[in-house]
């Protein structure tokens, strides 16, 4: 342990310090308050043995500073004092040290005390270990929660808290966004042909196509089956859909072979994208934008499939 001894009594702090370093422990003596203070700020103390009378800060208000700092780390605080009555003991618990030694002091009580706060303090330790662990475990179980564990990218719970993200940021700074469906053709057809481990194996390719395509900006999510979603923030319509079109012609560009498909032969993929900008009549509502993308995607459908439609478009053909 790393030992701060604080006391002007020269004979006292060399007492101490001689048990300390008997046990093996790091020592560190000063002769005041003040320049105890600025050690404990300095440098990570794991015990504090202070006088209750010194310059500068005495006693009690070193362990009322040492008991406010903002720290995960537990320094156990050991008060010597020769008042001996037992409100002034009571007062310098109450202060926040851990145990007293009184005045004169016998080298076999300060070894005790050193004992038990080596042990005090590495159950401490052990605690601040545990809790490191159970937060990055609630970290990573956050982040599994919201992962689909096919694909890896984020999945369907992810993609409406991001969603209600977007929504309270467009309304407090109007940007513009889009957001495209995507949908692989005659997938159904697929995993009967060719059956689901190499459906799996299909959609794991055309996952890892769209997460290699879509900007830093661009979010990309599996929103069920065989359906994608993507988020273009700060993204015109126009915008979103020539990159949904550049994605369309990567998935073809795989040349997954599809039994299934009336035409190409290949894996395609069908895209609905809808936008929202400043200025526009219709609801900034991201949900209400991803509505429109899914109507849009049933026209992509009806058109014939490997093509990428937009709502306006798809209104108009209604």
């Amino acid at each position: 342990m790393r030992v701060l001894v604080a006391d002007d009594d020269t004979s006292c702090r060399l007492v101490v310090q001689a048990v300390v370093e008997r046990l093996g422990h790091v020592c560190v003596a000063v002769d005041d308050g003040e320049r105890a203070w600025e050690a404990l700020q300095a440098q990570e103390i794991d015990v504090l043995i202070t006088d209750w009378m010194m310059p500068g800060l005495d006693g009690p208000e070193l362990c009322r500073r040492v008991r406010g700092l903002d720290t995960h780390d537990y320094t156990y605080i050991i008060l010597v004092t020769s008042l001996s009555g037992s409100d002034d003991v009571m007062e310098g618990m109450q202060a926040g040290a851990d145990d007293y030694l009184t005045k004169p002091l016998n080298p076999f009580d300060v070894q005790t005390r050193l004992i038990a706060a080596a042990r005090v303090t590495s159950l401490h330790q052990q605690i601040i270990e545990f809790r490191l662990e159970l937060e990055r475990l609630n970290v990573e179980f956050a982040r599994q929660a919201r992962t689909d564990p096919l694909t890896q990218l984020a999945n369907r719970l992810r993609l409406h808290e991001d969603l209600d993200v977007l929504r309270q940021s467009t309304r407090r700074t109007p940007r513009p966004y889009a957001i495209a469906i995507c949908d692989l053709d005659h997938f159904k057809a697929y995993n009967d042909t060719v059956g689901h481990l190499e459906g799996d194996e299909a959609l794991r390719r055309v996952a890892s196509a769209i997460a290699s395509d879509y900007r830093g900006s661009d979010r990309a999510y599996r929103y069920g089956g065989e359906e994608f979603v993507i988020v273009f923030e700060d993204e015109t319509l126009a915008g979103a859909v020539t990159a949904a079109d550049r994605l369309r012609g990567c998935i073809e560009a795989l040349a997954i072979p599809h039994p299934g498909a009336t035409t190409s032969g290949v894996m395609t993929i069908s895209v609905g994208v809808a936008g929202w900008e400043p200025g526009d009549a219709c609801d900034p509502d991201p949900e209400v934008i991803l509505e429109q993308a899914d109507v849009a995607l049933y026209e992509a459908k009806a058109r014939g499939r490997n093509r990428v439609v937009t709502a306006a478009l798809a209104a108009t053909a209604r």
